[in-house]
């Protein structure tokens, strides 16, 4: 079963309520979103509309597998300037 740490930035740590979490049997960063979000409509909207880094790689996949131990780092749209 695939463990890995998921840390929030910005908007993403505020809908989900805190910065960091452990998920287990996400095995794809789908698999990742339907583990966060289950039936909370409003965290799913905002995590549909982040990026999400896998060891510190962008990925571009819904069905990107996740590594055992892996780090993902979950971040909202920003502008910058």
């Amino acid at each position: 079963m695939t463990r890995v740490s998921v840390r929030f930035f910005a908007g993403a740590a505020e809908a989900f309520g805190a910065t960091e979490t452990q998920v287990e049997g996400a095995d794809t960063v789908a698999g990742l979103i339907e583990s966060l979000a289950g039936a909370d409509e409003r965290l799913r909207m905002v995590l549909d509309q982040c990026s999400f880094f896998v060891d510190g790689e962008h990925s571009t996949a819904l069905e990107k597998p996740l590594p055992e131990d892996g780090r993902i780092d979950v971040l909202p749209p920003f502008a910058g300037g």
